[in-house]
């Protein structure tokens, strides 16, 4: 049992870190392209390139045809509804505010799990995490960016970021209490490549097709985007289908997508570089998944004391 949840925990990890990544390689494709195009494009390729792992087309077909309706369901809530919240919120709110609004997600998780997972209810513990990491990440993105005045920040846009968060909570939720009719790995595959070919053809009325040719790092950059939404995806898929992960604990490893942008953005752009505020604000991140973690364990180990001494 302690493998299979440090197991889990290392696959967290990769995906949060492969997340981080993004947003390095959005801001260089949006040089060059319309931002629905650019994502229908990307996840319409991250869907593709996980066909090649899946390996048995037909049973890819038929896993698909008979869970078509909730492929479609995940398909719209992960990537459509998500993606355009998302970049409605962050184009009407401060860079600022925007990060520690989409920063506070894994509580948006929590709660959603709450109320609709029985055996993933909101403890003293877990609460003290979360609040431990929202207060890491608020030092993060305060320290590294000018705080606006209350009259820049639009209270749409806010709502709009508020409700992807909520939507990254449902998708969380409705992929966790999916029984095993259809693989992860499927499913990541067919929603991501559906919600790409929607976004893409909904863009074209709005912001019709690309003129100009695109340089090398146009295509460098949709190719990593692509293949991070395919792994990153899968892998969270997969973990959130394990009988014995909670939805509302795994997310809490979220709170690393924040510290690991900060220090990708120290290594590739010149004019960042580390400060004590957002080591401070690291420090908390850290703090918040060691205390979880921590507690954890203890909590597992005296439960299988306490088994032990009944038989």
């Amino acid at each position: 049992m302690k493998k299979y949840f440090s197991q889990t925990t290392f696959l967290a990890i990769i995906a949060c870190l492969l997340w981080s990544s993004a947003f390095v390689g959005v801001k260089i494709g949006l040089k060059y392209h319309s931002p629905l195009q650019f994502a229908g494009i990307r996840f319409m390729l991250s869907g593709l390139m996980l066909l090649p792992v899946i390996h048995d087309f037909g049973k890819f077909r038929e896993e698909v045809s008979k869970n078509f309706a909730y492929v479609c369901l995940i398909a719209f809530l992960q990537v459509i509804l998500q993606y355009s919240l998302f970049y409605m919120g962050v184009n009407l709110v401060p860079a600022s505010i925007s990060a520690m609004i989409v920063g506070s997600s894994p509580l948006f998780v929590a709660l959603v799990a709450h109320f609709s997972i029985s055996g993933d209810r909101m403890d003293w513990y877990k609460t003290a995490s979360i609040a431990l990491g929202i207060i890491g990440v608020a030092v993060i993105t305060l320290g590294r960016k000018s705080i606006p005045s209350g009259a820049e920040i639009a209270l749409l846009g806010v709502l709009f970021l508020l409700l992807n968060n909520l939507a990254s909570g449902i998708t969380n939720v409705v992929v966790a209490r999916k029984k095993q009719s259809i693989s992860p790995m499927v499913l990541t595959s067919a929603s991501l490549f559906l919600g790409g070919a929607f976004l893409t053809i909904v863009s074209i009325p709005f912001e019709g097709l690309p003129k100009q040719t695109f340089p090398t790092e146009y295509y460098l950059a949709l190719a990593w985007l692509s293949f991070l939404s395919a792994a990153a995806i899968s892998i969270w898929n997969t973990l959130l289908r394990r009988p014995k992960v909670k939805v509302s604990e795994l997310n809490i490893w979220k709170f690393l997508i924040p510290v690991s942008g900060a220090i990708l953005s120290w290594l590739i752009l010149p004019n960042e570089s580390p400060d004590l505020i957002s080591i401070l604000g690291m420090v908390l991140i850290a703090s918040s998944l060691l205390s979880l973690n921590l507690i954890k364990r203890k909590k597992k180990t005296s439960e299988e004391g306490l088994t032990t001494d009944l038989v």
